[in-house]
């Protein structure tokens, strides 16, 4: 999306909104266990058949320019980052707070459910860290705002991400090709 955006002849008229989906609501903090583990028990797998779907998504990244550590990933509950996400939208920082939890998990392989740990990232970009930890530490904080979101991605037919709807009428799933995209943002410009 961002490369289609840099080539998008009105990308200054874009607003991008960021929006909470989990993937697994019900998923549990963080077992131990990593993502070729987690790939396995979920989709009835070897090991060796994760490490490869693993390897292959890998790829892809790395040809966006994106490093995914899967070996050291540590899959969790993340209704609190979005729940404080939700809070970063309300001081102008959700898109900064998304992108360094993107990174933070993918690439640092850090565990983004501990609280201290979001509070440090969100102390990273700008954002207050007590206030932070002060949203993180009640668990009804931004929570509506979440299955708002997570409510309205049921009522589009979103069943996982990446997912992008552009001028809620363009629906794009998974990781596509550029030109994909520009289309879409094209037909929805004129």
């Amino acid at each position: 999306m961002e490369s289609a955006l840099e080539q998008f002849a009105h990308q200054n008229e874009v607003v991008i909104e960021y929006r909470s989906f989990e993937l697994n609501p019900q998923g549990s903090m963080y077992s131990g266990k990593n993502m070729h583990q987690i790939l396995s028990e979920k989709h009835g797998m070897s090991i060796e058949q994760a490490k490869e779907a693993n390897a292959k998504l890998g790829q892809q990244a790395a040809m966006m320019g994106l490093v995914y550590n899967f070996d050291q990933m540590k899959p969790t509950n993340t209704f609190d980052a979005h729940r404080l996400t939700q809070y970063a939208k309300s001081v102008g920082k959700d898109k900064e707070l998304s992108e360094k939890l993107f990174y933070s998990y993918y690439t640092e392989a850090k565990l983004i459910s501990d609280h201290d740990t979001l509070a440090d990232i969100a102390e990273s970009i700008g954002m207050n860290r007590d206030e932070s930890m002060a949203v993180l530490q009640d668990p009804s904080k931004y929570a509506n705002e979440v299955r708002s979101d997570e409510a309205t991605a049921k009522q589009l037919g979103i069943t996982g991400a990446p997912f992008f709807v552009i001028d809620r009428k363009y629906a794009i799933s998974g990781a596509q090709p550029i030109e994909i995209f520009l289309s879409a943002l094209n037909q929805a410009a004129q």
